[in-house]
């Protein structure tokens, strides 16, 4: 922003005793709340000038010149040069004596130079090296902030001809009035040349006001110096900053709190409709800003005002400046200006501002994976049908259980890392929602056929089951236990994908993938019980490892005896193996 801005310029008049240049305040706060409003303002409108002129001759060459301070001292023709002026001690002695006014802290003394400072108000002329006076025009003039009071060797008449180049000299006692603060870093002006003529300057002194007036609705200024705020982000992870603005007229306090305001005014006007609550001003740090040029010229750059949600404190004062290529940009004269009632402390936080700045991270990342693995929406792993064959008429009752997934443990995205857990649970709440599909399930009915007796038992259950590939119940379908055919196949019995109990022989995980048993060739099934994770097309076979056939079966894995086709169906067998058959 900074570098977008054009540099504040002035124009010392010469040629007169006094020059004067004043403000509008109604101007000034007009471009302070342009940023938040339809107001706007020409600059030009804000500073005006006027110079108080000495009588003059009307010849347009060599003009009389103001005459100088009485005080002063005078030099004879022969010692009339700027060497002997800069020598002479009688300045440096003035100047050191002088008293600090009421009010004002001393910046420097007894310089060489006047300043280049940001504010330039204009300058009166005195018979006497007066400091007192000079501070109380200073006070009450409208947005003077500091004094530069200092001898000056001028020429007795414009040296703008060869008759009259380097003329006798007079002695200046110039005050100078500035909108901001001088400093002896900002003491930079020595002098210039008119003609043949050398002006220069000795005992030259700055001082700047301690009377700071407080903006209506704020607490008093905390003076930071020479380093302005650097907030990190809040206790909860919150970004309290809001922007900054910076101005070119003259410091004033009253600009920036005006920007303040008119910018919360602004910020609830325009306040999103999803929920996300409207940055409130509370707090802001001004301070003046001056590039140090690397061909050594000291250029102010203005009145920075930059807006904060919540009041920090001076431990926060630590940004002095930075460099752009060979220039410098150094902060001065800074101030933090908290509200009445400046809302939430940064050691604690705003957790709804900071739960929306989440939301808004999380959606412009498209972390909301992280979000739901974190509250632990995950769909249930699955749901069988348990079932139950009995021989009598009897009532089996089955009773279901419930998991709980608990959250998983997980790295937390780096651009989230700064939030606090219960922002982060409370933006995920809002980024993601639990899933709401259930898992199907399917009623097994049994039927019995016994000695002049039928039983028919019906049990429904949904319990939470472990993922394919695990093992329980060897001996009975729905296990995996490994059996043999008489061709020594390997098979084994469980559930298809309709819960129907079934044995089949052993496939690879390369099989086809199904879903349904209508997805598979024909004496093939859609084994959902497979050990790949997934459901495979398996070829079905009549042999069964119930525990009525089971304690023959792991034995036959050697022998070539055929086995009796009745001995077994594809549900269960329906008589004892033969004792011939058992090996």
């Amino acid at each position: 922003m900074v570098l977008d801005t054009p540099d504040p310029t002035f124009s010392e008049a010469v040629g007169v005793v006094a020059q004067t240049i004043t403000y509008d305040t109604a101007s000034l706060i007009a471009v302070a709340t342009a940023a938040a409003s339809s107001v706007s303002i020409e600059i030009s409108d804000v500073l005006s000038q006027t110079a108080v002129v000495s009588k003059r001759a009307a010849p347009a060459t060599c003009v009389p010149q103001p005459s100088g301070a009485t005080s002063a001292p005078t030099y004879a023709a022969g010692t009339d040069n700027a060497a002997n002026f800069l020598a002479n001690n009688y300045y440096a002695s003035v100047a050191s004596a002088a008293p600090t006014p009421t009010g004002y802290n001393m910046a420097f003394v007894n310089q060489q130079a006047s300043n280049n400072a940001f504010g330039y108000m204009g300058f009166s002329s005195l018979d006497t090296y007066d400091v007192a006076t000079c501070a109380s025009r200073c006070t009450a003039m409208n947005g003077c902030v500091s004094i530069n009071i200092y001898f000056e060797r001028d020429p007795s008449v414009d040296p703008n001809d060869a008759s009259c180049s380097n003329p006798a000299s007079v002695t200046m006692i110039k005050c100078v009035y500035w909108g901001g603060p001088v400093s002896q870093d900002n003491a930079v002006n020595t002098g210039q040349t008119r003609g043949s003529f050398s002006v220069v300057i000795a005992g030259s002194n700055g001082y700047v006001t301690n009377q700071i007036k407080t903006p209506a609705g704020y607490q008093a200024g905390t003076p930071y110096g020479k380093y302005a705020i650097n907030a990190p982000y809040d206790a909860q992870g919150y970004n309290t900053f809001m922007g900054s603005k910076i101005f070119t007229s003259t410091w004033d306090v009253a600009s920036c709190s005006a920007y303040c305001d008119s910018q919360t005014a602004y910020n609830k006007a325009t306040a999103p409709k999803d929920g996300t609550p409207y940055k409130v001003c509370n707090f802001f740090n001004t301070y003046v800003l001056t590039a140090y040029k690397a061909d050594g010229t000291v250029v102010p750059q203005g009145q920075y005002c930059a807006l904060y949600t919540e009041a920090w404190t001076s431990t926060y004062a630590t940004n002095a400046g930075q460099w752009r290529g060979q220039d410098q940009y150094l902060v001065n004269y800074s101030f933090g200006y908290p509200k009445s009632s400046p809302g939430v402390s940064p050691t604690v936080g705003d957790v709804k501002g900071a739960a929306y700045q989440a939301l808004a991270d999380i959606k412009w990342s498209s972390l909301q994976p992280f979000c739901s693995t974190l509250l632990g929406y995950t769909v249930p792993v699955s749901s069988v049908t348990a079932l139950t064959t009995t021989t009598p008429i009897v009532t089996s009752t089955v009773y279901s259980s419930t998991t709980i997934l608990k959250r998983a443990a997980q790295t937390t995205p780096a651009g989230l890392a700064k939030y606090q857990a219960p922002v982060l649970s409370s933006a995920c709440s809002m980024a993601v929602t639990s899933p709401t599909i259930t898992s199907t399930v399917t009623a097994a009915t049994s039927t019995v056929v016994a000695v002049a007796q039928t039983s028919t038992v019906t049990a429904v259950t949904t319990i939470t089951a472990p993922k394919p590939g695990s093992c329980s119940n060897g001996g009975v379908c729905g296990s995996f236990v490994v059996k043999y055919d008489s061709a020594d196949r390997v098979y084994t019995c469980g559930l298809d994908v309709t819960g129907a109990a079934v044995c089949v022989y052993d496939n690879t995980c390369e099989a086809q993938q199904c879903s349904s048993n209508s997805g598979c060739a024909s004496g093939e099934t859609c084994w959902a019980q497979s050990c790949c994770g997934y459901a495979i097309c398996s070829s079905i076979t009549n042999e069964c490892a119930n525990s009525n056939s089971a304690k023959f079966l792991f034995n036959r894995r050697n022998t070539n005896v055929a086995r009796d086709s009745s001995e077994c169906t594809g549900m269960s067998c329906t008589e004892k193996a033969p004792e011939s058959q058992i090996i």
